[in-house]
Order: C-alpha cells, then structure tokens, then sequence
C-alpha cells in the first residue's frame, strides 16, 4: 500500500468515526445521566428524600438531551456530501472503537452545540458583535463599496467554525473562503449552510451538559433556536468554505487580499507557522485582520511539541516576518460560547490587530486589486 492510498485509508477511517461519535451521541449523554442517578440512588435516604428536585431535574434534563439527539440525524443525512461521496456512510460498530475516544469525541459534539448557540442563533448576537464587528469594520473601511468591486476582493477566513464571520463578509459582496479543520465543525456548518431554509427552524440546548455552577435547572435547559438568518449571501459574491489543514489547504503565494482570523493563531502548535503562511498567501499590499486572545490549544497536551509566546514576542515575530502593523489594540472584552445564566462568567482581555504586507518597490508597485503596475504609470502627473 503506498502512502497516498493508506493517507486515504486514515482520513476515512476518521470521517467514520466521526459519525459514529455523532451517532454515539444519545447513548453517550444518557449514559452519563444514569451514572448520576445510580449516585444518587446509593445515597442515605433522608438524603434522597431531601434531593428529589435533583432528580426530577435529571429527568428534565434527559428530555433536553433527548431533543438534541433528534436533530444530529438531520445533520448526517447529508454529511457524506462534503466530500463529494469520497466517503462511505457505514459506520464502526461501537465495540471497534475507543470508549476513551467516543467520550473524548462526545466532548466536541457538545462543542458544536455552544458553536451553533454562538454563530447562529439571536442570543449569540452579542457575542458575535463583541468578536466580529471590528473585523467587519476594518475590513469594509478597507475596501468601501463606492471605491471596489467587491466580488473581485478575495477574502479568507481561516478557522472558519459554522462560517458566521465568512457569511456576513461574503454577504457584503466579497469573494470569501472559510477553512476549517474540524470535522465535527465541517459537518454541522454544511448542514447550516446548505440545508436550512427557514428562520429559526431548529431548537437546541447548547449548555445541557453543563452541571456546575447553575443557580436554578431552567438555565442549564436554557434553549436556543437557530438560524437567526436564512444563509444565503448575495448572489455576485462567491462564498465557500474548504476542508483541511490550513497549512497544507493553502500554498500559492500572493493570492488573497485580505486574511480575517478570529480566535485562531493559537490553534496551531507553532503560531510562527500561521503568522509565516498568512504573510505568503496575502498579495502584497494585502490586509491581515486579527481578533482573539492566547489561549494555545495544544499547551500541556500530551505527545505535542508546543511553543507559547507571549503577545509581545508574538508581535516581535509579526514584524519580523515582514508585516507593516497599522493598528493594535489590547484589552478588549470578549466571550466565548457563554451561558448568559451561569454562574461563573468567562472573558477574554482579547488583543485586535491589523497588518499590511508591504507593496514591493523594486522595479514595481503592487495595486491590491488588480496585480502589479508600474511605478511611473502610478504617480505620473
């Protein structure tokens, strides 16, 4: 077997086993909720006598999960389109896999619930605002409608998530990309994207799973409907959205006008590497638009080789690398897939900026739109 086809092999023993994570969902959920129920039922009975509103909430909260499961087959009806039938649909049999990796996949399924909570429905709004409005902004004042045609202005969204933050740019007539890694990611934001058609036309709960730190049960329970807004952007721009790794997805240089990143330079094990690739795929003169804090996603993991720098060495290397930064700004609040409700309330001090990769001067001058011209013909009077 040569490399590519056992490469081949293991990407679709992957995509498998995904959807039998998906699939795993109920059984996976409930299961947890009887290992609680067993907890309880191994307690004094005066103890039980007196939490037997816990356990009327564990039933509750059954019926939520039970709800949840019942939308996660209309996601995989189709999932196997993503990758253009590459795929089959048959699934592992449980006893084939991991219980260890079922759980761990379980974790990233809920995951997906908070993501949909987050970019599709109106009470993520807020969050959506707090990350994506100054991305929208530097982006449209860059690029304002009366002076481009937009359709031309190539925009890329690496870890795109459910595509939210590519949507609305692609919405406002810009050529824009989503890239994402996450198949569990993919899936879901295929589904959105593809086959919702109407307003609100599911409902979830994004933080059933969450037992700690909940002052009454109605707001673990607390529901979200979802899409606030039919995705479909205006028919002159192209939006899409590319599976992979974005190191490997994307290799031409001077490509895209502008790269927008949004909780994302700290997925990678070596930030170096986003921040050289950013600057090889941008066309010179192209803008590059940040938001989101260090959170290092591979820190402590085991059997990964992980740096973690500092924001300031961070921008040290941006420099180096050879960008012009024309903006930054730190310290501004943002949160990620909260519970409104919830007792303890996350937030991020997040870092905002924004770089230019320079227009060559040897011999040419880059025009951000349209390729290279020439310096005379440029600033002839």
């Amino acid at each position: 077997m040569n490399a590519e086809s056992s490469g081949a092999n293991e990407e679709r023993a992957y995509f498998l086993s995904v959807l039998s994570t998906f699939r795993s969902y109920r059984e996976q959920s409930l299961s947890r909720i009887k290992r609680k129920e067993t907890c309880l039922d191994n307690l004094p009975y005066h103890h039980k006598q007196w939490l037997k509103k816990y356990k009327e909430d564990l039933e509750e909260i059954t019926k939520c999960i039970e709800k949840n499961s019942e939308f996660i087959p209309l996601v995989l009806r189709q999932a196997h389109c993503i990758f253009e039938n590459a795929y089959s649909t048959e699934v592992p049999s449980h006893s084939e896999q991991n219980v260890g990796t079922l759980s761990e996949g379980l974790d990233k399924v809920q995951s997906v619930f908070k993501q949909l909570m987050r970019d599709w429905s109106s009470l993520g709004a807020l969050e959506r605002k707090q990350c994506y409005q100054p991305i929208f902004e530097e982006i449209f004042a860059n690029y304002p409608e009366d002076k481009f045609d937009r359709s031309n202005i190539k925009v890329l969204v690496p870890g795109a998530g459910l595509g939210r933050l590519a949507f609305e740019i692609a919405s406002r007539g810009f050529f824009c990309q989503g890239n994402e890694f996450n198949l569990f990611m993919l899936i879901v934001s295929f589904f959105v994207l593809n086959l919702c058609k109407k307003v609100d036309e599911y409902e979830i709960y994004p933080w059933i799973h969450q037992y700690c730190n909940n002052l009454k049960v109605e707001d673990q329970m607390l529901s979200v409907r979802f899409p606030d807004v039919i995705p479909t952007p205006t028919p002159d721009s192209g939006f899409s959205m590319t599976a992979g790794d974005f190191l490997e997805v994307y290799t031409h240089s001077d490509e895209w006008h502008c790269v927008a990143t949004c909780f994302f330079i700290d997925c990678a094990p070596n930030v170096v590497q986003f921040i050289e690739k950013i600057y090889l795929i941008l066309k010179p003169g192209g803008l590059w638009v940040n938001l989101g804090p260090l959170l290092y996603h591979y820190s402590d993991m085991k059997n990964e080789k992980s740096v973690e720098p500092s924001f300031q060495v961070v921008m040290q290397v941006i420099k180096k690398v050879g960008f012009e930064l024309e903006k930054c700004e730190t310290d501004l609040k943002t949160k990620y897939c909260q519970n409104p409700k919830s007792m303890l309330q996350y937030e991020y001090d997040s870092v905002f900026f924004v770089c230019r990769k320079p227009i060559s001067i040897d011999n040419h001058e880059t025009d951000p739109i349209n390729g290279y011209c020439d310096i005379e013909s440029s600033f002839s009077s």
